[in-house]
């Protein structure tokens, strides 16, 4: 029998939003401190800002699913003596576009105009793609797949079932999914900031940990919502209508994807009389971070409503009536009701 993957644990880490049960309040996110000024401990000076949100949005969905003891250790309460160990089953997928740019970009500065022997031997190795990952998995002790996907509009939605495979086909038994862009001087030139459209950049992350169902079961954890079937096509409307294909119920709420960088969005396909949410419309611009962030929304409203699902769509795809978008697909993904029957096919 395939196993069923659920979520177990969600965290933000946003400016001005108190919780996951926050990210769908009227307006833009109210002023608040910087998410990072309540990161303590050695190491910070050398580590980017995506990374220092994603640390943020880790330890807080690590602790709403009761896997951190009282010393901020990852536990699941099997230890005897309390003292926790490396977890080989437990692993780390990270969706970002934009990540380390900041640090590529300066670091490719100082040796195009000073030479490679000015490089900091502290801050190079951050300029590995796969920096922020690594970063949570080896402050948290977490020796499963370690992966970060920088996959365009629909990475988040990818990295979430990709965490949702690791662990059907035994690779893990949890993952730790991390949906994070950081906004600074390289990102603002690379992709405008709110100049050229007028739409603003997110700066922030979130993050949710998906399980293995017997596992939660087994540590007395909690299922919040389970992960339904994903599609990545061509086009939105097709990969919409995939998940969709074996649903008794519509969903009770529908998270469009944000429009195409520097494009007018095309018109998003028919689908019954479902209610939509744009989360761009509040947070701006959200790139990687976007599938995460519906996805944690998406379980917030299922357990706040009692909903039987939410649908998750990323990118707008290449299909008919859609040229010049810049998206290569689109990608859908259910979240279910954890007391719905079933999961991804």
């Amino acid at each position: 029998m395939r196993t069923r993957v659920v979520i177990s644990g969600l965290g933000t880490a946003l400016a001005g939003v108190s919780g996951p049960g926050a990210l769908l309040g009227a307006g833009g996110p109210a002023a608040g401190p910087d998410p990072v000024s309540t990161l303590r401990g050695p190491g910070l000076r050398y580590k980017d800002r995506a990374t220092k949100l994603a640390l943020c949005a880790a330890e807080r969905a690590l602790r709403d699913a009761g896997l951190l003891d009282a010393d901020g250790k990852v536990t699941d309460g099997s230890e005897a003596d309390g003292s926790g160990t490396d977890r080989p089953d437990f692993g780390v997928v990270v969706s970002t576009n934009w990540g380390n740019v900041d640090t590529v970009c300066d670091t490719s500065a100082t040796i195009r105009e000073r030479g490679y022997a000015a490089t900091s031997p502290m801050l190079l190795p951050n300029t590995a793609s796969n920096v922020t990952a690594s970063w949570v998995a080896i402050t948290h002790g977490l020796r499963g797949a370690n992966v970060t996907l920088c996959n365009g509009p629909t990475s988040g939605l990818d990295a979430v079932h990709w965490a949702r495979n690791l662990i059907a086909s035994g690779r893990l038994t949890r993952a730790l999914v991390i949906g994070v862009e950081p906004v600074n001087a390289p990102v603002e030139r690379l992709v405008g900031g709110a100049g050229d459209d007028g739409v603003p950049l997110l700066d922030g992350a979130v993050a949710l940990v998906a399980e293995a169902e017997e596992a939660v079961l087994a540590r007395g954890g909690r299922s919040l919502a389970a992960v339904g079937p994903y599609a990545r096509r061509s086009d939105l409307g097709a990969a919409v209508s995939e998940v969709r294909r074996h649903e008794t119920a519509p969903p009770g709420l529908w998270y469009l994807p944000e429009p195409p960088l520097g494009a007018v969005a095309p018109a998003r396909p028919h689908q019954d009389s479902v209610p939509t949410h744009d989360l761009s419309a509040r947070f701006g611009r959200c790139s990687g971070a976007l599938g995460v962030l519906q996805c944690v929304a998406a379980t917030a409203e299922l357990v706040r409503t009692g909903h039987t699902s939410v649908l998750a769509s990323a990118g707008h795809g290449t299909g008919p009536g859609r040229p010049g978008t810049g998206d290569d697909a689109a990608a859908a993904l259910l979240l279910l009701s954890s007391s719905a029957s079933g999961g991804a096919p």
